[in-house]
C-alpha cells in the first residue's frame, strides 16, 4: 500500500521532502531543523513521522503556546533538546496609529519584496501600534537593517524577548452542518451563508484558499482537517466528516473563526 494514497498529489512533494528529511537523520545522527510550516504541513509530517518514534522524535516550536507556522526539529531519540534550537526571534516594531493602518497583508508584502522566502517567516501580530514577527534567527539581522517601511509608516524592528509576544486571542465557532457534495464551492456556501453562484465567483478570483493555498477549481473536493481562508470573510476549517445521510448529502462538523 503506497503512502501517496492518504495525500492529495499536491502534496507529494512535501511528503517526498518529509521522508528525506527522516532519512538524513536516521543515517547522519544530526539533527534536522525545517523552515517554518503551516499547519497543514505539520499534520503532514507528524503522521509521516510520529511523535513518538522509536528511532527518531520530532517537535514543533513556533515561538509562543497559540502560534500557527512552527519549525520543526527531527532528531535521534537520544539527542538532548533545547529550545534555542529552533533558532527564532521575535522582532517588533511601532507606528502610529493614528497616520496609518498596516494589515497583516501589508506586514507579509513587506517581508516578501526584501526577496525574503515565506518559509522563513512565522506569525505576525498587529495590536495597539505594535507589529510582531518571529523570523528564522540567521534572517533577523537582514531583516532589522532592510525592513524600514510598512505602506508609509517609517519603522524600525529590534529584537524582544518572547515573554513579550502579543498573546494570541482566537474564538472558533463550531457547526454541524448539512451540505450536498464536499465540492469547495458547496461548502464555502453553507460555512459564510452564500449562495453558489457568489461562491463559484470568489474561487474563480483566486480570492479562496484551502491549506494555505489558492484553490482555483469550484469542484476541489475537501477533507477532514482542511483548513479554508476566504478573502474578506475569514477562516473556517473541517473538523469532521460524518458520512452521508439517508438523503444521500454529507453531514460535516465545521467552525469557523471569530
Amino acid at each position: 500500500m503506497s503512502i501517496y494514497q492518504h495525500f492529495r498529489k499536491e502534496e507529494h512533494p512535501f511528503i517526498d521532502q518529509a521522508l528525506s528529511w527522516k532519512e538524513q537523520v536516521e543515517r547522519s545522527y544530526v539533527p534536522k531543523l525545517t523552515d517554518f510550516l503551516d499547519p497543514r504541513e505539520q499534520d503532514i509530517l507528524t503522521s509521516l513521522i510520529g511523535t513518538n518514534a522509536s528511532d527518531v522524535v520530532l517537535e514543533f516550536n513556533g515561538g509562543g503556546p497559540n502560534t500557527e507556522r512552527k519549525r520543526a526539529i527531527i532528531r535521534p531519540y537520544y539527542e538532548e533538546m533545547t529550545e534555542d534550537m529552533f533558532q527564532l526571534t521575535l522582532l517588533e516594531a511601532a507606528y502610529h496609529q493614528k497616520f496609518v493602518s498596516i494589515s497583516h497583508r501589508d506586514v507579509l508584502g513587506a517581508f516578501l519584496s526584501l526577496g525574503m522566502k515565506r518559509k522563513k517567516l512565522g506569525d505576525i501580530y498587529i495590536s495597539d501600534g505594535r507589529i510582531q514577527i518571529i523570523v528564522a534567527a540567521e534572517i533577523a539581522p537582514f531583516v532589522t537593517a532592510n525592513l524600514n517601511y510598512i505602506k508609509r509608516a517609517a519603522i524600525h524592528f529590534q529584537e524582544q524577548s518572547f515573554s513579550s509576544l502579543i498573546a494570541k486571542q482566537e474564538k472558533w465557532l463550531e457547526s454541524v452542518q448539512t451540505v450536498s457534495s464536499l465540492r469547495l464551492d458547496a461548502v464555502i456556501k453553507e460555512i459564510y451563508r452564500m449562495s453558489r453562484s457568489e461562491a463559484q465567483a470568489l474561487i474563480r478570483q483566486e480570492r479562496v484558499k484551502v491549506n494555505f493555498r489558492i484553490v482555483d477549481e469550484a469542484n476541489f473536493l475537501l477533507q477532514k482537517g482542511d483548513i479554508l481562508s476566504v478573502r474578506g470573510k475569514g477562516r473556517s476549517k473541517i473538523i469532521d466528516i460524518h458520512g452521508l445521510t439517508k438523503k444521500e448529502k454529507w453531514r460535516i462538523t465545521t467552525a469557523i473563526l471569530k
